[in-house]
């Protein structure tokens, strides 16, 4: 299902801005599987899943501040990061995968864009795609390349990309700025508030996805519009 909160022309977008986790892959269980495993070895005990999928969204940093509680020791958060990160580097594609539909919708979307029956004719470039995720930039570009998603998008950048994180638009900008596409042809589609304020931060349509991890977030910073699955998406640009 389709829900729009603030119509737009989607044949006037030329850029898409895809968050990673929640939106095109489900990475749910590894990173379960690597907060645990940092868990257990600091000798804290485990958490459920939902509880970790919960502090997903604003980088590795924070998902590890918010699993150890208010005001970790610095030496123990810099402890329990480093076994993260070494741990889910290795481990990151373990069960990851991309959501069931995203490779044919991503072809779709890709291809060029053109007016629909009866309207004024517009520019048929093909949509450019790119990659905006607060996980760091490695793991990311690893995780598209190996699911085979790669070659739909001019780039990839991660939340160690830029000085700051989303919501702060640099990442954004500088997407706009690299493919000289303006912010009101722009839409950034995601599973988080932190998505979507971006996308206002920066300028940008928002769509958020409600078959991610931080679905409940939405509710606080409404977007645009609100799509149930991949092919919800492919269905707006028809």
């Amino acid at each position: 299902m389709i829900r729009h909160l603030r119509p737009f022309d989607p044949h006037r977008i030329r850029l898409l801005i895809f968050d990673l986790d929640g939106t095109l892959v489900d990475s749910r269980l590894d990173l379960i599987h690597s907060v645990n495993a940092t868990l257990r070895h600091i000798g804290r005990p485990e958490l459920d899943g939902d509880t970790i999928a919960s502090y997903v969204g604003d980088g590795a940093p924070m998902l590890i501040q918010r699993v150890l509680g208010e005001k970790p020791d610095e030496a123990l958060l810099r402890q329990a990061l480093d076994c993260f990160l070494a741990y889910y580097r290795q481990h990151k594609l373990d069960h990851t995968t991309v959501y069931e539909g995203i490779p044919e919708v991503l072809a779709t979307l890709s291809a060029p864009n053109r007016s629909p029956t009866n309207a004024p004719p517009t520019n048929a470039a093909p949509r450019l795609m790119s990659v905006l995720s607060n996980k760091p930039v490695h793991p990311s570009r690893d995780i598209v390349q190996a699911l085979g998603l790669g070659h739909f998008f001019v780039s990839v950048y991660g939340g160690n990309s830029f000085p700051t994180k989303k919501p702060d638009p640099q990442g954004a900008q500088t997407i706009l700025h690299e493919t000289g596409v303006a912010p009101d042809q722009a839409l950034i589609i995601g599973d988080s508030s932190i998505d979507i304020q971006t996308g206002r931060n920066a300028g940008l349509w928002t769509c958020g996805v409600t078959y991610g991890f931080a679905t409940h977030t939405l509710a606080q910073v409404p977007p645009d519009v609100l799509i149930d699955n991949p092919h919800d998406l492919a269905e707006l640009f028809r």
